[in-house]
């Protein structure tokens, strides 16, 4: 049976910027394997598959092309967007997933998602050296969060003009690398990219599981409970972040760019 599948930029900032990612609404038949599959034929970071459970409560999976994940902030976005677009629920839909019940809420526009905090701890000095020199930059801190080892260094150009070997990034032993510096424009807290080759992913335009950890760190570096950060890739993208307790709250925007069927 076909599926409807949408391609919907998140956390963007304008035309052509922000995460894309495939939402696809199922029955909740298909397979994990299904679903892998097609993730590898959509070839975006991130592809989600949501059904719906019960009242405003829906299923909630993502994938790589490579690999299930167990939590992705910008295709969780793209998800309640596409959900609202298509009449679903009021202004809060939960979502079951492996990382378990997440809320998005919207008011006109914007979309915020309250998603587990992410702790950063710092790394042991023989791992700090190996990662500082992997990425051949001096680094003011190295640390790491449930899944992604993140690197902070003093200027914001250091992480524009980062260029990883993508091959020796597939040795660590964590998902991804997050590198992020102080903000460099007005409004703006930190500047962030980040990597995940081991999954797939060489780089993601904008992260949002990313700042769930860049948003404790920011926050407890500057006192501060609500910050702004600016995601340097290619595309580029905004994230807003809120400290709640033992949660984060991301917002931003979305834009439906594809409407179709899948019939795999």
């Amino acid at each position: 049976m076909p599926c409807p599948l949408y391609i919907v930029d998140a956390f963007t900032s304008g035309p052509f910027t922000g995460n894309p990612a495939a939402v696809c609404i199922l029955t909740g038949r298909e397979s994990p394997q299904w679903m892998q599959n097609v993730a590898a034929e959509m070839n975006l970071s991130e592809t989600a598959f949501t059904w719906h459970l019960q009242t405003n409560e829906w299923v909630l999976r993502w994938f790589t092309p490579g690999c299930e994940v167990n939590l992705c902030g910008h295709a969780t976005l793209a998800t309640a967007h596409v959900l609202w677009q298509r009449g679903v629920g009021r202004d809060m839909i939960d979502f079951r997933t492996r990382s378990g019940l997440l809320s998005a809420t919207r008011k006109e526009h914007v979309i915020r998602l309250e998603l587990p905090a992410d702790l950063p701890v710092e790394l042991p000095p023989h791992m700090q050296d190996s990662i500082a020199g992997l990425l051949g930059v001096q680094a003011e801190w190295i640390g790491r969060g449930g899944e992604d080892v993140l690197v902070v260094f003093k200027q914001a150009n250091d992480v524009r003009e980062l260029q990883p070997d993508l091959v020796l990034l597939k040795t660590l032993p964590f998902r991804g690398l997050i590198v992020t510096a102080p903000g460099d424009e007005d409004g703006v807290d930190c500047v962030s990219r980040f990597f995940a080759p081991a999954a797939g992913i060489p780089e993601d335009p904008v992260t949002g599981s990313a700042h769930c950890l860049l948003a404790v760190y920011w926050g407890q570096r500057l006192g501060r409970t609500i910050l702004r950060g600016y995601q340097a890739s290619t595309r580029t993208g905004i994230v807003v972040m809120e400290l709640s307790g033992s949660r984060v709250i991301l917002s931003g925007l979305a834009k439906t760019v594809l409407t179709g069927e899948f019939n795999g």
